[in-house]
């Protein structure tokens, strides 16, 4: 009798509580893991790449460069610019006297033209000679640039081939640069002290 009270006994007793092995879900029984999401193709996360920083900071160096460049452009700068417009000029007179075989000169309006003296900047020099409308207003790029031909008040630029020894000094500030020619060779920028006021001879240029 007592064999069959425990097993009545077992049977009203509850097999296990809340939270207890029974009622865990099987891993079996379990559906399948929830999907993991992934970004649509084509969408990016905030921020910048490697490449668009490299290509910011390349594009910051050539920007300072030249603001750099800008801020050291001198009267050295100006200068030569103005030295190499005015050697095309000559050169383009010398061949215009050449082609037609009519003299050409170059005439500064006095000594020490400038065209920041207060005169019209048209008349700092001008072509004697050349077809009409064929060169610029004779004016420099930079109103405060000075010149002289030293011995003379014009360079000869042909119609003859040799047109002899000259040259043409260019000052703006403390700065100087001499263009000068054998009488065959072209204009070129020669070397010369540098400043202003230095006792450099000069060849004196053909009379006119």
């Amino acid at each position: 009798m007592a064999p069959m009270a425990s097993l009545a006994a077992k049977a009203r007793l509850p097999t296990s509580g809340p939270g207890s092995e029974a009622e865990r879900p099987s891993p079996l029984s379990a559906g399948p893991p929830a999907p993991r999401r992934v970004p649509p193709r084509g969408t990016r996360r905030p921020g910048f790449t490697l490449i668009e920083l490299l290509v910011v900071m390349v594009m910051m160096a050539l920007v300072s460069s030249m603001i750099g460049l800008a801020l050291r452009q001198g009267d050295g700068d100006r200068l030569e610019r103005e030295a190499a417009r005015l050697i095309a000029l000559l050169e383009a007179g010398r061949a215009e006297a050449r082609a037609s075989g009519i003299a050409v000169r170059f005439e500064l309006r006095d000594p020490t033209a400038s065209a920041g003296t207060g005169t019209s900047g048209d008349n700092a020099f001008r072509f004697v000679g050349v077809t009409a409308g064929t060169m610029p207003p004779g004016r420099w790029l930079d109103p405060d640039v000075r010149a002289r031909i030293d011995g003379a008040r014009a360079l000869r630029l042909g119609p003859e081939p040799l047109i002899g020894a000259q040259r043409i000094v260019l000052q703006l500030g403390e700065r100087e640069l001499t263009l000068a020619t054998d009488g065959l060779a072209p204009f070129s920028v020669q070397p010369s002290g540098g400043t202003a006021g230095d006792p450099q001879a000069a060849a004196p240029a053909n009379p006119r």
